[in-house]
Protein backbone atom coordinates (compact mmCIF):
# COMPACT_ATOMS: atom_id res chain seq x y z
CA UNK A 1 0.00 0.00 0.00
CA UNK A 2 2.78 2.56 1.17
CA UNK A 3 4.62 1.63 -2.28
CA UNK A 4 1.71 2.84 -4.08
CA UNK A 5 1.13 5.99 -2.72
CA UNK A 6 4.37 6.41 -3.83
CA UNK A 7 4.75 5.55 -6.93
CA UNK A 8 1.35 7.93 -7.27
CA UNK A 9 3.06 10.98 -5.43
CA UNK A 10 6.40 10.53 -8.04
CA UNK A 11 4.02 10.06 -11.35
CA UNK A 12 2.07 13.83 -9.59
CA UNK A 13 5.52 15.35 -8.98
CA UNK A 14 6.22 14.20 -12.85
CA UNK A 15 3.08 15.62 -14.26
CA UNK A 16 3.49 19.52 -12.10
CA UNK A 17 6.84 19.42 -13.56
CA UNK A 18 5.93 19.11 -17.05
CA UNK A 19 2.82 21.24 -16.51
CA UNK A 20 5.16 23.77 -14.87
CA UNK A 21 7.85 23.42 -17.98
CA UNK A 22 4.97 23.89 -20.18
CA UNK A 23 3.51 27.49 -18.43
CA UNK A 24 6.86 29.19 -18.79
CA UNK A 25 8.41 30.63 -21.84
CA UNK A 26 10.90 33.28 -22.94
CA UNK A 27 10.45 36.28 -24.96
CA UNK A 28 14.32 37.37 -26.03
CA UNK A 29 15.07 40.76 -27.19
CA UNK A 30 14.68 40.09 -30.88
CA UNK A 31 11.51 38.95 -30.59
CA UNK A 32 7.68 40.12 -29.95
CA UNK A 33 4.74 37.23 -28.80
CA UNK A 34 1.44 36.09 -29.69
CA UNK A 35 -0.48 34.12 -27.21
CA UNK A 36 -3.42 32.44 -28.37
CA UNK A 37 -6.24 31.03 -26.80
CA UNK A 38 -7.56 28.55 -29.59
CA UNK A 39 -6.48 30.56 -32.42
CA UNK A 40 -7.67 34.15 -30.85
CA UNK A 41 -5.37 36.18 -28.54
CA UNK A 42 -5.94 36.26 -24.91
CA UNK A 43 -7.73 39.26 -23.80
CA UNK A 44 -4.85 41.29 -21.45
CA UNK A 45 -1.70 39.55 -22.47
CA UNK A 46 -2.14 38.37 -25.86
CA UNK A 47 0.88 40.16 -27.54
CA UNK A 48 3.60 40.52 -25.24
CA UNK A 49 7.22 43.14 -26.51
CA UNK A 50 9.03 42.74 -23.23
CA UNK A 51 11.72 40.26 -23.50
CA UNK A 52 12.02 38.04 -20.09
CA UNK A 53 10.17 35.11 -18.86
CA UNK A 54 6.66 35.05 -18.98
CA UNK A 55 4.11 32.02 -18.60
CA UNK A 56 0.75 30.37 -20.18
CA UNK A 57 -1.72 27.56 -19.54
CA UNK A 58 -0.40 24.60 -20.41
CA UNK A 59 -2.18 23.11 -23.35
CA UNK A 60 -5.03 25.47 -23.63
CA UNK A 61 -2.89 28.30 -25.35
CA UNK A 62 -0.18 28.43 -27.85
CA UNK A 63 2.91 31.13 -28.12
CA UNK A 64 3.62 32.61 -31.56
CA UNK A 65 7.03 34.39 -31.89
CA UNK A 66 7.45 36.98 -34.35
CA UNK A 67 10.73 38.87 -35.33
CA UNK A 68 10.49 43.01 -34.18
CA UNK A 69 13.59 43.17 -35.80
CA UNK A 70 13.59 45.34 -39.92
CA UNK A 71 13.37 42.69 -42.53
CA UNK A 72 14.04 42.61 -45.92
CA UNK A 73 12.78 41.32 -49.19
CA UNK A 74 14.78 41.65 -52.48
CA UNK A 75 13.80 41.12 -55.80
CA UNK A 76 16.64 40.23 -58.01
CA UNK A 77 16.47 40.89 -62.35
CA UNK A 78 13.11 42.00 -62.37
CA UNK A 79 12.39 43.42 -66.24
CA UNK A 80 10.43 46.24 -66.55
CA UNK A 81 9.14 48.25 -69.72
CA UNK A 82 9.93 51.97 -69.05
CA UNK A 83 8.14 54.83 -70.56
CA UNK A 84 10.23 55.28 -73.56
CA UNK A 85 9.45 51.29 -74.64
CA UNK A 86 13.11 50.87 -73.37
CA UNK A 87 13.62 47.25 -71.69
CA UNK A 88 15.59 47.61 -68.37
CA UNK A 89 16.69 44.44 -65.82
CA UNK A 90 15.97 45.97 -62.01
CA UNK A 91 17.10 44.72 -58.88
CA UNK A 92 15.27 45.95 -55.99
CA UNK A 93 14.55 45.73 -52.40
CA UNK A 94 12.12 46.88 -49.23
CA UNK A 95 12.86 46.81 -45.82
CA UNK A 96 9.89 46.50 -43.53
CA UNK A 97 9.02 45.39 -39.90
CA UNK A 98 5.30 43.85 -38.31
CA UNK A 99 3.69 46.35 -36.87
CA UNK A 100 0.48 44.22 -36.31
CA UNK A 101 1.12 41.02 -35.09
CA UNK A 102 -1.92 38.97 -35.08
CA UNK A 103 -2.99 40.24 -38.62
CA UNK A 104 0.69 39.54 -39.66
CA UNK A 105 0.19 35.98 -37.97
CA UNK A 106 -3.59 35.77 -39.56
CA UNK A 107 -2.87 36.95 -43.02
CA UNK A 108 0.69 35.43 -44.13
CA UNK A 109 1.24 33.04 -40.95
CA UNK A 110 5.09 33.75 -40.49
CA UNK A 111 8.28 35.63 -42.24
CA UNK A 112 8.38 33.24 -45.21
CA UNK A 113 5.02 33.47 -45.90
CA UNK A 114 5.12 37.56 -45.94
CA UNK A 115 7.91 37.62 -48.01
CA UNK A 116 6.57 35.57 -50.69
CA UNK A 117 3.60 38.08 -50.87
CA UNK A 118 5.55 41.24 -50.31
CA UNK A 119 8.05 40.07 -53.08
CA UNK A 120 4.92 40.06 -55.37
CA UNK A 121 4.07 43.56 -53.73
CA UNK A 122 7.56 45.25 -54.56
CA UNK A 123 7.33 43.82 -58.34
CA UNK A 124 4.09 45.17 -58.82
CA UNK A 125 4.99 48.72 -57.21
CA UNK A 126 8.51 48.86 -59.51
CA UNK A 127 6.75 47.94 -62.51
CA UNK A 128 4.15 50.59 -62.14
CA UNK A 129 6.43 53.11 -60.84
CA UNK A 130 9.22 52.37 -62.98
CA UNK A 131 6.54 52.48 -66.44
CA UNK A 132 5.58 56.31 -65.99
CA UNK A 133 9.33 57.15 -66.36
CA UNK A 134 12.07 56.98 -68.96
CA UNK A 135 15.49 55.37 -68.98
CA UNK A 136 17.44 58.73 -68.21
CA UNK A 137 14.98 59.74 -65.19
CA UNK A 138 15.37 56.11 -63.47
CA UNK A 139 19.23 55.76 -64.05
CA UNK A 140 20.31 59.65 -63.35
CA UNK A 141 17.57 62.51 -62.96
CA UNK A 142 14.68 60.83 -61.09
CA UNK A 143 16.06 57.66 -59.39
CA UNK A 144 15.72 59.06 -55.96
CA UNK A 145 12.18 60.06 -56.23
CA UNK A 146 11.43 57.01 -58.10
CA UNK A 147 12.43 54.98 -54.73
CA UNK A 148 10.13 57.06 -52.71
CA UNK A 149 6.79 56.27 -54.96
CA UNK A 150 7.97 52.76 -54.24
CA UNK A 151 8.13 52.47 -51.25
CA UNK A 152 4.69 54.46 -50.72
CA UNK A 153 2.69 51.99 -52.96
CA UNK A 154 4.56 49.28 -51.33
CA UNK A 155 3.36 50.39 -48.32
CA UNK A 156 -0.39 50.91 -48.90
CA UNK A 157 -0.36 47.01 -50.34
CA UNK A 158 1.89 46.30 -47.19
CA UNK A 159 -0.45 47.38 -44.57
CA UNK A 160 -3.06 44.43 -44.79
CA UNK A 161 -0.43 41.82 -43.87
CA UNK A 162 0.44 44.15 -40.55
CA UNK A 163 3.55 45.20 -41.56
CA UNK A 164 5.25 48.69 -42.39
CA UNK A 165 7.32 49.23 -45.22
CA UNK A 166 10.45 51.21 -44.02
CA UNK A 167 12.40 51.74 -47.06
CA UNK A 168 12.68 50.84 -50.97
CA UNK A 169 15.45 50.95 -52.65
CA UNK A 170 16.86 50.23 -56.77
CA UNK A 171 20.09 48.64 -56.04
CA UNK A 172 20.96 48.10 -59.99
CA UNK A 173 19.47 49.32 -63.49
CA UNK A 174 20.80 47.50 -66.24
CA UNK A 175 20.11 47.02 -69.95
CA UNK A 176 18.98 43.62 -71.31
CA UNK A 177 22.28 41.29 -71.87
CA UNK A 178 21.93 40.90 -75.54
CA UNK A 179 20.94 44.85 -75.51
CA UNK A 180 23.95 45.65 -73.37
CA UNK A 181 26.18 43.49 -75.76
CA UNK A 182 24.80 45.56 -78.62
CA UNK A 183 25.59 48.75 -76.77
CA UNK A 184 29.03 48.05 -75.55
CA UNK A 185 30.07 46.82 -79.36
CA UNK A 186 28.73 50.15 -80.69
CA UNK A 187 30.62 52.12 -77.75
CA UNK A 188 33.48 49.88 -78.50
CA UNK A 189 33.71 50.67 -81.87
CA UNK A 190 33.06 54.25 -81.12
CA UNK A 191 35.97 54.61 -78.91
CA UNK A 192 38.36 52.55 -81.31
CA UNK A 193 37.64 55.68 -83.88
CA UNK A 194 38.28 58.23 -81.27
CA UNK A 195 41.48 56.56 -80.54
CA UNK A 196 43.03 56.14 -83.90
CA UNK A 197 41.85 60.21 -84.53
CA UNK A 198 43.68 60.66 -81.33
CA UNK A 199 46.49 58.84 -82.38
CA UNK A 200 46.87 60.67 -85.93
CA UNK A 201 46.51 63.85 -84.02
CA UNK A 202 49.28 63.11 -81.86
CA UNK A 203 51.63 61.67 -84.52
CA UNK A 204 50.99 65.00 -86.73
CA UNK A 205 52.06 67.31 -83.67
CA UNK A 206 55.18 65.44 -82.37
CA UNK A 207 56.23 65.70 -86.71
CA UNK A 208 55.68 69.35 -86.34
CA UNK A 209 57.72 69.34 -82.72
CA UNK A 210 60.56 67.46 -83.97
CA UNK A 211 60.78 69.21 -86.74
CA UNK A 212 60.53 72.71 -85.21
CA UNK A 213 63.14 71.31 -82.57
CA UNK A 214 65.52 70.33 -85.40
CA UNK A 215 65.23 73.80 -87.33
CA UNK A 216 66.10 75.23 -83.86
CA UNK A 217 68.85 73.45 -83.57
CA UNK A 218 70.32 74.23 -86.49
CA UNK A 219 69.61 78.13 -85.91
CA UNK A 220 71.29 78.21 -82.52
CA UNK A 221 74.07 75.75 -83.83
CA UNK A 222 74.62 78.69 -86.45
CA UNK A 223 74.61 81.73 -84.15
CA UNK A 224 76.79 79.76 -81.93
CA UNK A 225 79.60 79.32 -84.76
CA UNK A 226 78.86 82.68 -85.96
CA UNK A 227 79.42 84.53 -82.51
CA UNK A 228 82.55 82.11 -82.13
CA UNK A 229 84.25 83.28 -85.22
CA UNK A 230 83.93 86.87 -84.54
CA UNK A 231 84.55 86.16 -81.00
CA UNK A 232 88.12 84.44 -82.14
CA UNK A 233 88.42 87.04 -85.01
CA UNK A 234 88.16 90.18 -82.20
CA UNK A 235 90.63 88.00 -80.02
CA UNK A 236 93.24 87.16 -82.91
CA UNK A 237 92.79 91.26 -83.66
CA UNK A 238 93.67 91.97 -79.95
CA UNK A 239 96.55 89.45 -79.89
CA UNK A 240 98.56 90.82 -83.28
CA UNK A 241 98.07 94.46 -81.55
CA UNK A 242 99.35 93.60 -78.36
CA UNK A 243 102.29 91.72 -80.63
CA UNK A 244 102.80 94.77 -82.61
CA UNK A 245 102.55 97.04 -79.66
CA UNK A 246 105.49 94.76 -78.09
CA UNK A 247 107.63 94.41 -81.43
CA UNK A 248 107.30 98.67 -81.01
CA UNK A 249 108.61 98.71 -77.78
CA UNK A 250 111.30 96.40 -77.79
CA UNK A 251 112.44 94.16 -81.05
CA UNK A 252 114.70 92.56 -79.43
CA UNK A 253 112.59 91.05 -76.77
CA UNK A 254 109.77 90.12 -79.27
CA UNK A 255 112.17 88.42 -81.06
CA UNK A 256 113.76 86.74 -78.39
CA UNK A 257 109.78 86.04 -76.86
CA UNK A 258 108.49 84.42 -80.57
CA UNK A 259 111.82 82.36 -80.65
CA UNK A 260 111.18 80.45 -77.27
CA UNK A 261 107.59 79.87 -78.80
CA UNK A 262 108.86 78.43 -82.10
CA UNK A 263 111.25 76.36 -80.09
CA UNK A 264 108.80 74.77 -77.76
CA UNK A 265 106.08 74.29 -80.33
CA UNK A 266 109.38 72.61 -82.48
CA UNK A 267 110.81 70.33 -80.16
CA UNK A 268 107.76 69.01 -78.02
CA UNK A 269 107.20 65.61 -80.10
CA UNK A 270 109.87 63.10 -79.27
CA UNK A 271 111.43 62.36 -82.59
CA UNK A 272 111.87 66.13 -84.11
CA UNK A 273 114.58 65.73 -86.57
CA UNK A 274 116.18 69.22 -88.26
CA UNK A 275 118.11 68.96 -91.06
CA UNK A 276 119.05 72.68 -90.73
CA UNK A 277 122.48 74.61 -90.59
CA UNK A 278 123.28 75.23 -87.01
CA UNK A 279 124.04 78.65 -88.28
CA UNK A 280 120.73 79.39 -89.41
CA UNK A 281 118.90 81.89 -88.23
CA UNK A 282 116.06 79.64 -86.38
CA UNK A 283 119.42 78.71 -84.12
CA UNK A 284 120.72 82.33 -82.95
CA UNK A 285 119.72 81.99 -79.29
CA UNK A 286 121.17 78.96 -78.71
CA UNK A 287 124.55 80.30 -79.25
CA UNK A 288 124.53 83.65 -77.80
CA UNK A 289 120.72 83.80 -76.01
CA UNK A 290 121.88 87.05 -74.93
CA UNK A 291 122.35 89.00 -78.20
CA UNK A 292 121.67 86.20 -80.54
CA UNK A 293 121.78 88.75 -84.11
CA UNK A 294 122.63 86.99 -87.08
CA UNK A 295 125.60 86.50 -88.33
CA UNK A 296 127.19 85.98 -84.91
CA UNK A 297 129.37 83.24 -83.86
CA UNK A 298 126.63 79.93 -82.16
CA UNK A 299 127.64 77.92 -79.62
CA UNK A 300 127.69 74.36 -80.33
CA UNK A 301 124.70 72.98 -81.48
CA UNK A 302 122.92 70.50 -79.22
CA UNK A 303 122.95 67.13 -79.40
CA UNK A 304 120.18 66.03 -82.12
CA UNK A 305 117.01 64.81 -80.28
CA UNK A 306 115.58 61.61 -81.57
Amino acid sequence: MKSSLALFGVLLALVGLIAAGGALFTVTQTEQALVLRFGEPVAGRGLITEPGLHFKIPFIENVIFLDNRILDVESPNLEVLASDNQRLEVDSFIRYRIVDPLRFYQSVGGIAGANNQLASVLNSAVRRVLSEANQQQIVRDERAGLMVKIRQQANLEARKFGVDVVDARIRRVDLPQQISEKVYGRMQTERAREAAEYRAQGAEQAQKITAKADRDVIVLKAEAQRRADQLKGEGDAERNRIFAEAFGRDADFFSFYRSMQAYEAAFKTGDTRFLVSPRSDFFKFFGTPSAGKPGEEPAPPAPQKK
